[in-house]
């Protein structure tokens, strides 16, 4: 069967489905970012605690993830990914009921494992069905529909807890993800390249074994982990200082920052294309740059300033993030593509957890100032494992190739 090509009714039924299937993931799994603090109120919690509720669900969305990649090579990718979409909005309309800070987390820890059946599979899903010289550029969509995503479950959960509470924010939500989950399921094309591989230990532990020694996967790994972890960390906090003097900014605008995330899809789209011309080492390494500068912009105390910054840093992210998840699918072999994606979110997500989670003590310890430092150091961190990338002969030449 041929791949899908740009400009074909598939190609554009794939980009509707993929922008749906990241919204209903990325806004249930993001949207109780702007409430850590409301949280930490109500159930009388530290701010590290109260930002269990993101920590927990993508921890338990980083390690489902790998066992999702095995059955999806049994069962398929769009049957595993309709029902992870479908399971995840129930269970979003199931917490808007929580009534102690215990059970929202065991709801969010069941949450993250539902959701782990649509990021997981979707990369390889595009991978196998569209062109290889287009897929840069579709995995830009796909990238840009998560910033989207997360920016709608924000924003619609902050202002309907302001107008009424977030038991009915987190219920419209759920409700709102179920009609998108039946509109992905009704659109997605079926797969014409998947090719049924039975459930067995010993295939899949070779698979995860040849995506973990490929130092240049580790690499791409590794990075993914410390982006998403500093860009959980700065969005999980940005809260506490808005809220207070000299911003006194109430909940629903504080959700309306988080529009200057959608400069993220259009990051994803740019750096998409360009990375299927340009050196993709050297494009992670200007999202990092970038993001460094929004960082820092947001010490400067000035509102204006801080927006700035925040609008830097989401571009430097989405951009350096679309150009690492699309790099995996061309360094790994076919048979292990979709335990390379696996493994490559597995990090993506346990550095949303874990840096998300740890970023925490700094704000109570050194205020906003030490997160921005914490942040700056992993950035920098960041940027050396890019560097050492570069550095790999086999790299260089794989670099060389895709000018």
């Amino acid at each position: 069967m041929p791949y899908i090509e740009i400009g074909s009714s598939a190609y554009r039924r794939i980009l509707l489905s993929m922008l749906l299937g990241s919204l209903v993931t990325f806004a249930i799994l993001y949207s109780p970012q702007t409430l850590i603090g409301a949280f930490a109120e109500q159930f009388h919690v530290s701010p590290s605690t109260a930002s269990f509720v993101i920590s927990f669900a993508t921890l338990m969305l980083a390690v489902s993830m790998l066992f999702v990649s095995v059955f999806s090579n049994a069962w398929g990718r769009k049957g595993v990914m309709s029902i992870s979409l479908f399971a995840t909005s129930v269970l979003a309309i199931i917490s808007s009921f929580s009534n102690s800070f215990h059970l929202l987390l065991a709801l969010r820890l069941l949450e993250g494992i539902s959701l782990a059946g649509f990021p997981a599979i979707a990369m390889t899903y595009l991978n196998e069905e569209i062109s290889p010289r287009s897929i840069g550029r579709v995995m830009g969509v796909y990238v840009g529909g998560t910033a989207i995503g997360g920016f709608v479950g924000r924003v619609l959960v902050s202002a309907l807890t302001d107008l009424f509470s977030w038991h009915v924010a987190l219920l419209v939500l759920g409700i709102f993800s179920l009609l998108c989950s039946i509109c992905f399921w009704m659109y997605l094309p079926k797969s014409q390249h998947f090719q049924p591989i039975s459930i067995s230990f010993k295939h899949s532990l070779t698979g995860f074994k040849s995506g973990i020694t490929n130092k240049k996967l580790l690499s791409i790994y590794l990075i993914g982990f410390l982006l998403l972890g500093v860009y959980v960390t700065l969005f999980n906090y940005l809260g506490y200082p808005l809220s207070q003097p000299p911003y006194n900014l109430s909940q629903t605008v504080i959700g309306f920052l988080f529009i200057f995330q959608l400069v993220g899809s259009w990051s994803s789209f740019l750096f998409g294309k360009l990375a299927d011309k340009h050196s993709r080492a050297g494009l992670i390494g200007l999202g990092i740059a970038l993001s460094l500068i929004g960082a820092l912009l947001t010490l400067s105390g000035n509102l204006y300033f801080m927006i700035a910054g925040l609008i830097l840093f989401a571009f430097g992210f989405f951009a350096g993030h679309t150009v690492a998840s699309g790099w995996i699918g061309r360094i790994a072999p076919a048979p292990s593509k979709s335990y390379a994606s696996s493994l490559y979110l597995l990090f993506y997500y346990t550095g949303s957890s874990l840096v998300g989670w740890f970023g925490g003590f700094f704000l109570a310890s050194l205020h906003w100032g030490g997160v921005v430092a914490f942040i700056g150091v992993l950035l920098i961190v960041t940027a050396l494992l890019v560097l050492q990338l570069t550095r790999e002969p086999a790299a260089q030449h794989h670099v060389r190739m895709e000018k």
